[in-house]
């Protein structure tokens, strides 16, 4: 009895051992992740919706107006008033500003007192031709002195012409002396002050008056779009363009407008072609000579395929994207219809079909993955049938 009762402490120490090495090793093993999970790659994933989708032509436009005039006199004088501020509105013939008018007023006057001398010298030779014309009747006049009366008469009648001629070009250039906006638009700045001599010859303007409403945008595109051009200008509808401006990273649309324009030569040199834009602008968002980024829309694709633009990616053989099949992807090549800047329309996929939108450099067919959030509802991520 006295040999067994050690030999039994000795089994129970080694049973012991055993069970605390067991669970020690279970502990560590708990640990790990699955062998499965530690190869998986991490992926974003996406599901393919089906929306309408507006096509459109981006491109860089600058901003023109309809009118813009450099106001400059038309006469020799003193600037005497100006009578708008930099910066005003103004409507056309508006009166913008005057010129010392004394030296023309008195041409003017001396031109009508010229009209009248002849007025009263075409009265007496009438008169004396009609007499010469009687007295001729029975010989009191010889035919030579009333032929040089009738010439006198017709001379004089010239005369009046020329000088009624001449007040009117007198009144024309009085009417210079007040200037007057040919427009209705906006003053630029000012460059020369009330009581300078000017001329029509100067090579400043007195300022500048500029239409801002309506206003139009000038915009290059491709010539290959010209067909879809055609077109959208011979629609009845009118065509909608947008004008957008770039900062601080934000994009902020600036007005909404539409096509009026296609010029009439393609560029020889860049393969484009210039396109015009009208825009109502009465909150003056767009500015003469402003560089915008315009937006010309094409068409309404209706129930098209829609990704963003990171899904779809490129290899030699064409498009494809990675469609998630379980736990897997699968490589499927797909056509791209139309893309811009925050999504592309393609072809080769099904609405509802999970596709990866990050992650894809680590991938190849047949990749175990593990989605770092599930698919949006209503996308399909079930391993498909073979075909």
């Amino acid at each position: 009895m006295s040999r067994r009762l050690p030999l039994l402490l000795l089994l129970a120490l080694i049973i012991a051992g055993l069970c605390a090495g067991s669970w020690w090793l279970s502990t560590k093993l708990g640990h790990q992740p699955p062998k499965m999970a530690a190869n998986a790659i991490p992926v974003r994933v996406i599901g393919v919706v089906r929306q309408d989708v507006p096509r459109h032509l981006d491109a860089i436009g600058s901003v023109l107006s309809l009118h813009s005039v450099e106001v400059r006199p038309q006469v020799e004088g003193v600037l005497t008033q100006v009578l708008v501020k930099e910066g005003q509105a103004v409507k056309q013939g508006d009166l913008l500003a005057s010129l010392d008018d004394r030296a023309l007023r008195a041409g003017l006057e001396q031109a009508r007192a010229q009209l009248g001398q002849t007025q009263a010298q075409l009265q007496v030779a009438n008169v004396n031709l009609r007499r010469y014309q009687v007295l001729s009747t029975d010989d009191g006049v010889s035919k030579q002195t009333l032929d040089q009366q009738q010439a006198l008469v017709k001379q004089l009648q010239a005369t009046l012409k020329g000088d009624q001629a001449a007040i009117d070009n007198a009144a024309v250039q009085l009417g210079y002396t007040q200037i007057r906006s040919p427009v209705s638009g906006r003053v630029g700045i000012r460059n020369i002050d009330p009581g300078n001599l000017v001329r029509s010859s100067d090579a400043r303007s007195l300022f500048s008056v500029t239409q801002i409403n309506p206003i139009a945008v000038e915009f290059p595109l491709a010539q290959q779009h010209l067909p879809t051009l055609h077109s959208l200008l011979d629609s009845a509808t009118p065509t909608e363009v947008e004008a957008f401006i770039d900062a601080d990273g934000e994009r902020s649309l600036l007005g909404k407008g539409h096509l009026t324009l296609i010029d009439n030569q393609v560029s020889a040199t860049t393969g484009t072609v210039r396109v015009k834009a009208e825009f109502d602008n009465k909150d003056g968002h767009l500015w003469p000579g402003q560089l915008v980024t315009v937006r010309l829309r094409t068409a309404l694709q209706a129930n098209a395929l829609v990704v963003p633009p990171p899904v779809v990616q490129r290899s030699i053989d064409g498009h494809f994207v990675y469609r998630l099949d379980g736990d897997k992807v699968t490589s499927v090549p797909v056509k791209v219809l139309y893309q811009d800047s925050t999504l592309n329309i393609i072809d080769g996929v099904k609405a509802g079909d999970c596709l990866v939108l990050d992650g894809q450099s680590r991938l190849k067919p047949g990749s175990l993955v593990e989605p770092s959030e599930p698919c949006p509802a209503g996308a399909n991520s079930a391993p498909r049938a073979q075909p």
